[in-house]
């Protein structure tokens, strides 16, 4: 429901026990302790280092950080999962590190030109965050440098590549949001979208073909309608009924357009939606939110270094600090899933009132293999403009 939204390229699933109840050992790694192994000086240069421990332990990956003194971001939406109190966090830890942010709206899609057209610049992104589709073919194209974070063994390994050039790190539920102020029965299914009383009401955080979450919503529309993760063709058809009934608006729906009343119900991420539900307090709007009960999906954002990043040091900080306990809250306090989640309960070490704030979850999202995720993609960039046209 937010115009940045449209940055995000498709990403992986993320199974329930994933996302839940996943067995892993230990917990989200305590920034304030440096790696054993270390004697204080780098052991490597930042841009081949490979863990903390060519840094001599954290101590050292700070200090080198701090001597670059910048870190450049690119897409990171302030209201996007928490991102504008994460980087307001990594700067309180760290002063002497200036946050260059860009183009909080671009796509991932985006993030992948701005690595390749500003290879050698300074002015080249330092870290990416990306949809799954966009990190493996930036690690296939050799465009990211392999790190392991301190809390690296803690990932499962499906979120993860084996080279660790890209590891997932938040996620969440496609769910629906409603302004229960404006609409007296607030939908609880892709099924309940097709009703008559939401017509001109129903709408999806962008164009399907770029953004990760409207492909999600298309993707979840398929599951709940028949489809498979080998066939979003029913998806595709669902929402091409709901463009012919009047229901389904074609256009992006934002805090604006909701505030307004011309996208009283949205498909997006849960986190999302959530945020947005204490966004509007105050403003007029009732907004609900409810993960549809037949057609449950989910998936992953992921991390990645730029090989060629003019600030290696501060790329690497920043992952740790990203997978670190107070990183890893952070997620969860924007209402996002984090990866190590399941080792934080089991640890004890997660954030037990942001954990009990998280929209509840009926039903098991599957796990979709990559030449299905990949086969969807292409027929959604044929098929979705004419399915509604």
């Amino acid at each position: 429901m937010l115009s940045s939204s449209a940055r995000r390229g498709a990403a992986v699933l993320l199974s329930a026990a994933v996302l839940t109840t996943l067995s892993a050992c230990g917990a989200a790694p305590d920034q304030s302790a440096g790696s054993a192994g270390g004697d204080g000086k780098n052991k490597t240069q930042p841009g081949t280092a490979t863990s903390v421990a060519d840094f001599g332990g954290l101590e050292g990956l700070v200090a080198a950080a701090e001597k670059e003194g910048e870190l450049n971001v690119i897409a990171l939406p302030a209201d996007w999962a928490n991102y504008g109190e994460i980087q307001k966090a990594f700067a309180a830890k760290y002063p002497k590190i200036k946050i260059n942010a860009e183009n909080p709206d671009a796509s991932s899609a985006d993030e992948i030109a701005a690595v390749k057209s500003r290879k050698g610049q300074t002015r080249a992104p330092d870290v990416l965050d990306l949809g799954i589709a966009f990190a493996r073919s930036g690690a296939a194209e050799n465009l990211f440098a392999p790190y392991k974070v301190t809390g690296w063994d803690q990932i499962p390994a499906s979120q993860k590549d084996a080279e660790a050039r890209w590891y997932n790190d938040y996620g969440g539920y496609v769910s629906i949001g409603c302004d229960a102020a404006r609409i007296p029965n607030c939908p609880q299914s892709f099924a309940d979208l097709a009703k008559p009383e939401y017509k001109g009401k129903v709408a999806l955080n962008g164009n399907p073909t770029k953004s990760g979450s409207a492909f999600g919503g298309v993707y979840a529309a398929a599951l709940a309608n028949k489809g498979s993760f080998a066939d979003i063709q029913p998806g595709i058809d669902f929402f091409g009924r709901l463009k012919k009934s009047g229901n389904f608006i074609p256009v992006e729906s934002t805090p604006a357009t909701v505030e307004k009343g011309e996208t009283p119900i949205s498909i997006d991420w849960d986190y999302l939606n959530a945020g947005y539900a204490e966004q509007f307090k105050g403003k007029g709007v009732d907004w609900k939110v409810a993960i549809p009960t037949d057609g449950v999906y989910a998936q992953y954002y992921s991390q990645a270094i730029n090989k060629d990043a003019p600030h290696p040091a501060a790329s690497r900080l920043w992952m740790e600090f990203l997978y670190s306990t107070e990183g890893q809250n952070l997620w969860l306090k924007g209402f996002a899933r984090p990866v190590l989640l399941p080792a934080m309960i089991q640890a004890g070490t997660v954030d037990k009132e942001a954990l009990a704030k998280l929209p509840q979850v009926q039903g098991t999202p599957a796990f979709p293999a990559s030449p299905e995720l990949d086969k969807a993609k292409a027929t959604l960039a044929e098929k979705w403009d004419k399915a509604l046209s």
